[in-house]
């Protein structure tokens, strides 16, 4: 977590472009100050852009998106709760690009260390790498670190703007701020009188604020409980944008259609059908492909699908077998990272019991429900964009180049998301509407992607191999020799988003492997970059979703062939290497009445993974129904740190779940000719409500760091499955999906 440094400058915004005659209250927490995001009017003064006062009350800039996953609520909540508003009366907004609203956790994340007992040393360290997001201009929402990159400068915007109004009101009336109080958006004398925010906020901006300490918990009213979303009022009744929502007046609609052969151009095509439909504009070439313009998004698909185009080949394997061979061909080159070596791992200590297995993971799409799709405005000038975005910077940055602008002539309006899982920090879907927004000037376009398109076109989570050996003694894991073979995502997307060659130890491809907190003596993971180049990216719990599979049903291999009840084999090794997850282990034994017995019919297994800061621990009972295999149960528990909305773990923890159910039940990626086989829903299926198991969370608070919850959930679920699985049949599959060697429920 970024350590937050001195207030040296006034943190106030009195009117913006965003909310006009407004005043924002917030903080510079860099040493050197960064540009304000915002535009002042003329006779308005813009400092900062955390929180925002107009003639309607408060309004707060949130810095990461909002695309289900409840951040807009946590992020009020931590200024709210040093505000003194009223919950009620708060509003949220995205926050446009701007260097200020930069992910420090993120990058303090990214060094090679076990984050279950980074030395003090390693966290310093780490804590002046997120700095770098800084200097990158991160404005990203992923990792599971928004609320872990808000925690306190989200808590001092709050404070700050509260102690300056409360001094605002104390020179109007000649008091002591000391003796003022705040509540519900309003300071208060000791004699009754009042003045509300409102009144406050233009002489409020002439202030130097004070220095501020933070509430301590125990004075909490907001953070520590379940919190009403933010978006729920409107969400629930329809009326919340999405990018797919957005509506402009002279709009017109656009489909795309691009190479689905990844990597191929295009030859040429014929639009003389599509050209004959009324209500078509006009068809433009894009190189890669085309896009049709039209009056309404129905007709622009009907038309993409009228146009004769001549593709060419991809560079891609024709197979997928093919595929699958230059990644297993991985492990006989050079390992790119031994981020763990204990012992020694290369010898098989005498009288052990060895074990080796081999593991394999397909390519995975994101399938978001909302597909790609972004609106543009180009005036020759300037350019307008409205895009559920993960990353506003990037794609500001990129829509420019795409149209010859500077990014400063592009504004970004960054929408909700109907799911996101690291697609949205992708910025091609916004890249290409502003292309098409060129080609009809001064006319706003919305390009849509169908479900097709954007299935076929996506930046897919790495398929990858692993190959494990180990070894077991009196029932203990005395050695472990892991390594693990796939595409780098970190390699790809660094180049592609933010122009970097990242080189060394990749941490990304064998994070959730190497990171566990297990006291095994000789313990070894290595990792290796597979050179294959199919478009990968950051899919939700990036490495962990392919490695915690692999790590974790290996751990279980080693239990049987221990002769050891698998939770209790896991704990035994966990318990005095890192007390919280050992307790996440306890958790779910209790939780689910964990006997290491099952009845005919039915089978559990357990799943752990230390991610993103936070350990669960996951056990999943699958019953045989005689007419398919039910996933019928699940209990959860983690360790996020603090617990700022246990609502929202909770919900986090559940959604996580049945995302890598999903993966693991059904998910798949094949290509064929560099070609996505997988098109639609009913290629790429999901857990529904009828097959999705019943689900308890426990959400305990041992861990020392705040920990994420977004993606934690998602690692152990894979596992979990595949060994209760085993335990229901007796057969051990190492190759996901499960549904390929076993009949699960749809």
């Amino acid at each position: 977590m970024s350590r937050i440094g001195t207030i040296a400058r006034r943190t106030f915004l009195v009117g913006s472009a965003a909310i006009a005659g407004g005043v924002a209250f917030g903080v510079w927490y860099a040493t050197k100050s960064m540009a304000n995001p915002l535009t002042p009017a003329e006779g308005e003064t813009a400092l900062n852009p955390y929180v925002l006062i107009d003639a309607q009350g408060v309004t707060i800039i949130a810095p990461r998106a909002e695309m289900g996953q409840g951040s807009h609520t946590t992020l009020a909540a931590l200024v709210a709760e040093e505000l003194d508003v009223a919950w009620e009366d708060i509003r949220v907004i995205h926050g446009p690009p701007g260097q200020a609203y930069y992910n420090h956790a993120m990058f303090g994340g990214i060094l090679p260390f076990p984050e279950y007992n980074k030395s003090a040393l390693a966290e310093r360290i780490g804590d002046v790498a997120g700095y770098l997001g800084k200097a990158l201009q991160t404005q990203i929402t992923g990792g599971s670190s928004a609320t872990a990159d808000g925690f306190e400068k989200m808590r001092h915007a709050g404070a700050t703007a509260r102690e300056t109004l409360k001094l605002a009101a104390a020179k109007r009336w000649g008091l002591k701020a000391a003796d003022l109080r705040t509540e519900n958006g309003a300071v208060m004398a000791p004699d009754g009188r009042t003045l509300t925010y409102v009144e406050l906020a233009p002489s409020a901006a002439d202030l130097t604020p004070p220095s501020v300490e933070l509430r301590p918990a125990t004075e909490w009213k907001y953070l520590g409980r379940t919190m009403p979303r933010t978006d729920m009022v409107a969400k629930s009744t329809g009326t919340a944008r999405f990018g797919i929502d957005t509506r402009i007046p002279g709009m017109v609609f656009a489909a795309l259609r691009i190479n689905p052969h990844l990597g191929g151009a295009m030859k040429g095509f014929d639009d003389t059908e599509a050209l004959k439909m009324p209500g078509v504009l006009r068809v433009v070439n894009l190189t890669t492909g085309i896009a049709v313009i039209a009056t309404n998004t129905w007709l622009a698909q009907q038309a993409a699908d009228a146009v004769q185009i001549d593709w060419e080949a991809s560079p891609h394997p024709d197979t997928q077998d093919a595929i699958f061979a230059n990644i297993r061909a991985a492990f006989e080159t050079e390992a790119n990272s031994t981020l763990r070596d204990d012992g020694d791992a290369a010898t098989t200590p005498e009288g052990a019991t060895l074990i080796e297995a081999e593991y394999a993971v397909p390519y995975l799409a994101h399938a978001t429900m909302e597909p790609q799709n972004a609106t543009a405005l180009y005036t020759g000038d300037a350019l307008v964009l409205w895009s559920g975005n993960q990353a506003p910077i990037l794609h500001q940055k990129r829509c420019a180049e795409a149209v010859g602008l500077e990014p400063e002539a592009v504004t970004v309006h960054t929408t909700f998301m109907g799911g996101g899982f690291g697609r949205r920090g992708e910025y091609d879907y916004s890249v290409y509407a502003a292309r098409v927004a060129k080609a009809m000037p001064d006319t706003p376009v919305q390009l849509t992607w169908s479900r097709e398109e954007d299935m076929t076109h996506d930046f897919y989570r790495p398929g990858g191999m692993g190959r494990f050996r180990g070894a077991v003694m009196d029932g203990r894991a005395v050695l472990l020799d892991g390594q693990i073979a796939a595409q780098s995502c970190l390699r790809q997307g660094g180049v592609r988003m933010m122009g970097i060659e990242a080189g060394g130890p990749d941490k990304g491809l064998v994070e959730g492997a190497f990171d566990q907190p297990y006291a095994i003596p000789n313990h070894r993971i290595r990792g290796h970059i597979a050179t294959v180049d199919l478009p990968v990216g950051f899919w939700r719990s990036v490495g962990s979703s392919i490695t915690a599979f692999m790590y974790d049903s290996f751990l279980d291999e080693m239990a049987h062939a221990a002769a050891a009840d698998p939770l209790d084999f896991r704990y035994q090794l966990m318990k005095d290497e890192h007390a919280p997850s050992a307790a996440c282990l306890n958790a779910v034994r209790e939780m689910s009445g964990w006997t290491g017995k099952t009845p005919e019919g039915t089978g559990r297994g357990v799943g752990f993974c230390y991610s993103f800061g936070t350990p669960v621990a996951t056990v999943i009972e699958v019953q045989d129904t005689g007419s398919g295999i039910r996933i019928a149960k699940a209990w959860i528990a983690c360790d996020p740190g603090i617990v700022l909305d246990p609502g929202n773990v909770e919900a986090q923890m559940t959604g996580g779940m049945v995302y890598g159910l999903s993966a693991a039940a059904f998910g798949e990626i094949t290509f064929t000719a560099g070609a996505a086989d997988q098109l639609n829903f009913p290629d790429y299926d999901a857990l529904r409500i009828h097959n999705a198991p019943r689900t308890e969370v426990r959400i305990l608070t041992a861990n020392r760091h705040l920990g994420g919850v977004g993606e934690p959930g998602t690692p152990p679920a894979m596992p979990a499955l595949a060994n209760a699985l085993f335990d229901l049949t007796g057969k051990r599959v190492r190759a996901l999906p499960l549904a390929k060697s076993f009949d699960l429920l749809t």
